[in-house]
């Protein structure tokens, strides 16, 4: 980074602390991961300099030759990760992936039925705060009370009454795995559009170690950069049939060029997920969540639903008397990142909820196993135990850094 160096001291020092900071502390956010070395490389070329509006081979402006063969080569190995029919890897964030499939697939106060905000769900699927919640009319399905899972009689239930031209399924906050085929037959029963939002699952689902979308609903979209390990960003598979809106719905629909510097950057990831290693990397990831997760419960903690079977683990901490904000900043001074989050049936307002959410995908990326994930959960443990202990809060993150650096990640990249 020396032309930044010389050119804008105050960025290259910001990231250069960013880069300091990602090396020496323990990320549990389950949105977070850690993209390799050549994902980074690909997204800092000069392909960001190219407009490239329209599909690969067919842009509107000139000079795409070399942009529809980095395009051509994401969507090709997308499609044989996923099995899907068609693929647009254009769209620049999740939110407006999701955004575009609604747009492709309804008019505007047409119903959707999707998982409330509250016991899992994303903003995207019907928060009266987002765009989805004012554009299109939103009915919600939760989880159990009892169960904390979703129970797929009441979304039949829900269904039948509402009568929506859209089901969605999917989730930002929800330890279990879903059942899709089962969604697909509800929404068939009422003549629904079935639509999948895996944006935390995809890597997983790639590796198939979760229940898949992609031969029973329409649409799909996700992110790329969770549990898919890819750069920021996203894409939308579907059906041959709805291929063309799709396509018009990201552009000129939603988007103006796309990022033609990220879509290499996807396209190297997607290679990257078609290695064995890959499947490998995601059965660790969901170890590691297990080992944590029981860690947790043998430390007193009530996990929401009991446990996961995924990434991510949701954390009720009303038994610890601390609610969600202040244990996230307690644990961010030990050097361990993680967010509150609401549970179901929260009392809580989500700016100081009742819980936190941790995920594995990034630790188990810079090499952590279970013996590792298992010191997470004691050290979690010690700092919601006492959060107003600085003297154990500093010496854990002296821990922390240590066991960081035994797994370092960019080595090459040391702040200089």
């Amino acid at each position: 980074m020396e032309h930044l160096k010389k050119t804008d001291i105050e960025i290259f020092t910001g990231i250069n602390s960013e880069i300091a900071r990602q090396q020496n502390v323990i990320e549990l956010i389950a949105s977070e991961n850690i993209v390799s070395r050549a994902v980074l490389e690909a997204m800092g070329t000069p392909l960001t300099n190219k407009y490239s509006e329209g599909m690969p081979f067919k842009r509107y402006y000139g000079g795409n030759d070399y942009i529809d063969y980095c395009e051509d080569l994401a969507v090709k190995r997308a499609k044989e990760l996923f099995g899907a029919e068609h693929v647009n890897v254009q769209p620049h964030a999740g939110s407006q992936a999701n955004m575009e499939a609604y747009f492709a697939l309804l008019e505007l106060k047409d119903k959707i039925l999707g998982m409330a905000l509250d016991h899992g769900g994303h903003l995207t699927h019907g928060s009266h705060v987002n765009f989805s919640g004012k554009f299109y009319t939103f009915s919600s399905y939760g989880v159990d009370k009892e169960t904390e899972m979703i129970d797929l009689d009441n979304v039949r239930e829900i269904a039948q009454k509402e009568q929506p031209r859209l089901i969605l399924a999917g989730a930002s906050a929800y330890p279990r795995s879903i059942n899709f085929k089962a969604f697909k037959g509800i929404a068939d029963d009422v003549g629904a559009l079935f639509m999948v939002d895996m944006a935390h699952i995809a890597g997983l689902i790639a590796a198939k170690l979760h229940p898949d979308p992609v031969p029973y609903a329409d649409v799909v979209t996700t992110t790329t950069h969770k549990t898919l390990r890819g750069p920021r960003g996203a894409m939308i598979l579907c059906k041959e049939a709805h291929a063309k809106a799709i396509d018009k719905a990201v552009f000129p629909g939603m988007q103006g060029g796309p990022l033609d510097h990220v879509i290499a950057a996807k396209a190297v990831a997607f290679k990257e997920a078609l290695e064995p290693s890959f499947a490998i990397y995601q059965k660790q990831v969901i170890s590691n969540a297990q080992a944590l997760a029981e860690t947790l419960m043998d430390e007193g903690f009530r996990l929401v639903s009991g446990g996961t079977d995924n990434h991510l683990i949701l954390v009720d901490l009303t038994n610890k008397n601390i609610t969600g904000k202040e244990a996230e900043i307690a644990l961010d001074v030990a050097g361990i990142c993680c967010n509150k989050n609401m549970i179901p049936y929260d009392t809580r307002s989500p700016f100081n909820p009742s819980g936190i959410r941790l995920g594995t995908p990034a630790i188990t990326t810079r090499g952590f196993r279970e013996e590792d994930a298992k010191q997470v959960g004691e050290w979690i443990s010690k700092v919601i135990s006492d959060p107003s202990n600085e003297t154990l809060k500093k010496q854990i993150n002296r821990d922390v850094q240590e066991l960081c650096s035994a797994h370092r990640i960019y080595a090459g990249l040391t702040p200089q």
